[in-house]
């Protein structure tokens, strides 16, 4: 009777954990006695399953000290001083079941890779660095991961990834880099889905700046005249023509338009704004102060929040 009870309760409690129900039956007390030392391996297993990504999520964001840190590790059977790659990934709207499947199947169990979900819509993905890959590889990887899910999930992501995590009291360092580099790189590299943490150029530096540094050089700029956004179609010609070096015919020749056409809408560029953006200077400025005024815009979208 007393097996009887037990076993039923960790039925119950394989249920609660997994949401998987079993019927058990045992002709002795012997069988009993297996058949509840089974079913408690099973939820051991699976809870510490489970308690790695709890705990790799507190080690991210700073709530377990470096001492539990190597204490937990060693638990959790979790190597403290393997090499590895942390991504970020994001998703327009929320993880839904097809992308956490074929997230699975990207990085399966077996090969020492966590998923770990961090928000509605993000997760981390740390995974171990094999002896002979490049950074190369590691961008290939992350173009792979966002290719992957467009392709299969038909949905929009982003990937952010760090440089090589030496021990695990360094993923808290890693999640900052990779949660910066998404942040910046969703916010003045629109154009692109895989952001680099060594890769994020002059955005990194105006993200630092405090709001009224970046107000005082629009208004030095342009007076009190700061020019609206561009609108979209603009925004994409001037994009295409800052890329190809203030090569007019290469832009048109890419954009499928008359040259003449291009010349006119740079002049009206030159009109709104007073940049002149065939000449080097004025290109580069124009750069630039787009890139502070998206990050202004910004700023106080979320401040309206």
């Amino acid at each position: 009777m007393e097996y009887t009870t037990q076993l039923n309760s960790a039925v119950n409690e394989l249920q609660r954990i997994t949401g998987i129900r079993l019927e058990v039956s045992a002709d002795s007390a012997q069988d009993e006695e297996r058949a509840l030392k089974q079913l408690r391996c099973l939820c051991n297993a699976y809870k510490e399953k489970f308690n790695k990504n709890h705990f790799l999520k507190n080690l991210m964001t700073g709530s377990v000290s470096p001492v539990e840190a190597m204490e937990d590790a060693l638990r959790l059977h979790i190597a403290p001083e393997e090499p590895r790659i942390l991504f970020l990934l994001e998703k327009k709207g929320p993880l839904n079941d097809t992308v956490k499947e074929i997230l699975k199947n990207l990085f399966p169990s077996q090969t020492k890779a966590y998923l770990i979900p961090m928000t509605e819509c993000g997760v981390a993905i740390l995974r171990p660095v094999k002896a002979a890959e490049s950074e190369q590889d590691i961008s290939q990887l992350a173009h792979m991961i966002v290719d992957t899910l467009n392709a299969e999930a038909l949905t929009q992501v982003w990937v952010a990834y760090s440089g090589v995590i030496g021990h695990l009291t360094d993923l808290a360092g890693a999640w900052q880099e990779t949660s910066l580099a998404l942040k910046v790189g969703k916010l003045f590299y629109s154009e692109q889905t895989v952001f680099p943490y060594n890769r994020l150029g002059i955005g990194r530096l105006i993200y630092r700046l405090p709001v009224p540094i970046c107000e005082g050089f629009l208004k030095e700029l342009f007076g009190n005249d700061i020019p609206d956004s561009m609108d979209e179609e603009t925004t994409a010609t001037i994009n295409r023509f800052l890329h190809n070096n203030l090569n007019i015919a290469e832009t048109s020749r890419q954009l499928h338009m008359h040259r003449n056409t291009l010349i006119y809408r740079l002049d009206q560029v030159e009109k709104r704004t007073g940049l002149d953006l065939r000449r080097f200077e004025d290109a580069m400025t124009f750069k630039i102060a787009s890139l502070v005024m998206n990050y202004l815009q910004t700023e106080r979208n979320s401040e309206h929040e």
